[in-house]
């Protein structure tokens, strides 16, 4: 098996409610994890894991919108801080890369709300896919979608060739005038529908 070396947060994101960060806040009380926490201006916080070894991460939480916003960017070696700072990226749904760095190679996470959309493998400068998230219900109603465009395109060929059929044997000028007027309609519709 292998063995990790570090864990990198690029860019990442997370956030959390008034609650969230009580109920975070409140949690860390008991942990085996040194924690410090500063107000920073603006209202918001900067809270400082460490843990025994003296490894620590900054974890700055600004206020936006009336939310606790924390962009991170950092290197983690030790396991206890790690699997803490995964926990919270977890449970506040996170967004960004998470590198999980072994010896000889890197697997490399894109997150996107706590949910992964790519997993890659990184070695001797190749990167070889290993996922890459489907979002299989958007797929199905885009397809749902352009099913539907092919039913109204078909139901307008046909009104438009009826029409076409009714303007040939029409003679009213205000009739046909009429008749175009839909035409008109009915093509910019198609083109739309085609588009």
């Amino acid at each position: 098996m292998a063995h990790k070396i570090a864990t990198e947060y690029v860019n990442a994101t997370m956030q959390m409610t008034d609650v969230q960060m009580d109920q975070f806040l409140q949690g860390k009380r008991g942990s085996t994890l040194q924690m410090r926490v500063g107000v920073l201006e603006g209202g918001g916080h900067a809270i400082m894991l460490e843990d025994e070894s003296g490894e620590e991460v900054h974890l700055p939480f600004e206020r936006r919108n009336g939310m606790y916003v924390c962009e991170l960017s950092c290197r983690l070696v030790t396991p206890k801080l790690t699997n803490e700072v995964r926990k919270l990226f977890a449970a506040f749904k996170g967004s960004g890369r998470v590198n999980r760095i072994y010896r000889g190679f890197t697997m490399s996470y894109d997150y996107h709300e706590g949910t992964v959309q790519r997993i890659a493998q990184l070695a001797d400068g190749e990167c070889s896919l290993v996922y890459e998230h489907k979002d299989t219900a958007g797929e199905l109603e885009r397809l749902f979608q352009s099913h539907a465009a092919e039913v109204e395109i078909k139901v307008i060929q046909d009104r438009v060739n009826a029409l076409l059929d009714e303007r040939l044997k029409s003679t009213s000028m205000t009739h046909t005038r009429n008749i175009d007027e839909q035409l008109r309609l009915y093509n910019h519709r198609l083109f739309i529908l085609e588009a």
